[in-house]
């Protein structure tokens, strides 16, 4: 690795999850293996079966796929450092919305144990906290983040919605209840931008889910947090932590607050970041980044030939 090049790894969150997402690393990497027995064995389940065999409509429901995704990630590290022994620790971890458990494991914060198990949780009760049908998402396009955060004001009536993702320059999700929703879409629409409904189960990272946030507190109360070997990027603050004494709070706040990933990734370039890894499957945030700060590159690693890529990539 060039002694200029200074690295980030990145982790995905719901929306990424694949079947078939560490299949391969499991079948050629007695880390990966050995990680997906683990998490298999914390939740007293075959978690890894899902990930690899599915049925994606199991693989979709909230509390299947924030504990699987952290699994996959999880794996894909261990392979990782399997592979590349020498490989630095990097500059900086973050993730998004359920990916900073994945970073914060990465980091040794966590112990992957702990972090399905919390991710159980938290699933289950972003999934519990609005009943289905009367909240919803929407991607907006077209319009800058304090344009729609102005418009979700001036949509609310007395209802929840605000910006729950600034994913991208040009890009934010909105959450809330659902016709505030679409109040909200209908005046981006108006104003010349553009507003796109999504599949989603809940409306994540609103005030909507301070029922999830206060389910999952005792829980993480009771988690060891451990030293954290490299900063990880809190999504609701858009800032690197390495105090294990502020994990806790930050992915409280996490549950009900927007996630800062614009900030995050802006974050990192303003620290010379100039390569990442996405350690999880599919390529959405390195298409994020790619739009954030075009001087970062980004390795999307997944499986066996992403992770033998790995040294060329950051000599590149």
């Amino acid at each position: 690795m060039q002694r200029s090049t200074k690295v980030a790894w990145l982790f995905p969150g719901q929306g990424s999850q694949l079947v078939g997402m560490g299949k391969e690393l499991a079948a050629t990497s007695e880390a990966a293996r050995r990680t997906f027995e683990r998490a298999d064995a914390a939740l007293g389940e075959p978690l890894s079966r899902l990930c690899f065999e599915g049925p994606m409509e199991e693989l979709t429901l909230t509390a299947n796929t924030q504990p699987a995704m952290v699994a996959a990630s999880a794996a894909i590290v261990a392979a990782l450092r399997e592979r590349h022994p020498d490989l630095a620790p990097p500059m900086f971890a973050a993730g998004h919305s359920l990916g900073e458990y994945s970073a914060l494991c990465a980091a040794g914060a966590i112990e992957l144990e702990d972090a399905v198990r919390l991710c159980r949780l938290r699933g289950s009760a972003m999934q519990a906290a609005v009943p289905p049908g009367e909240g919803a998402m929407a991607a907006i396009m077209g319009l800058d983040a304090q344009a729609i955060a102005a418009l979700c004001e001036e949509a609310a009536a007395g209802e929840i919605v605000s910006p729950a993702n600034y994913n991208a320059p040009g890009q934010v999700v909105i959450a809330g209840q659902k016709d505030a929703v679409t109040r909200a879409s209908e005046l981006v629409v108006a104003r010349g931008g553009k507003a796109v409904p999504l599949k989603v189960s809940a409306p994540f990272h609103c005030a909507l889910m301070r029922s999830a946030r206060d389910a999952l507190a005792p829980e993480l109360g009771r988690v060891v947090i451990h030293p954290l070997a490299f900063p990880v990027i809190a999504n609701v603050d858009g800032s690197p932590n390495a105090e294990p004494g502020r994990v806790a709070d930050l992915l409280l706040r996490q549950i009900d607050g927007a996630v800062l990933w614009s900030a995050s990734v802006e974050r990192m370039a303003a620290e010379g970041v100039t390569h990442a890894l996405e350690l999880g499957p599919g390529k959405v945030l390195a298409g994020l980044v790619k739009r954030i700060a075009k001087s970062i590159k980004v390795l999307s690693v997944s499986d066996p030939a992403g992770i033998d890529a790995v040294a060329a990539f950051l000599e590149a």
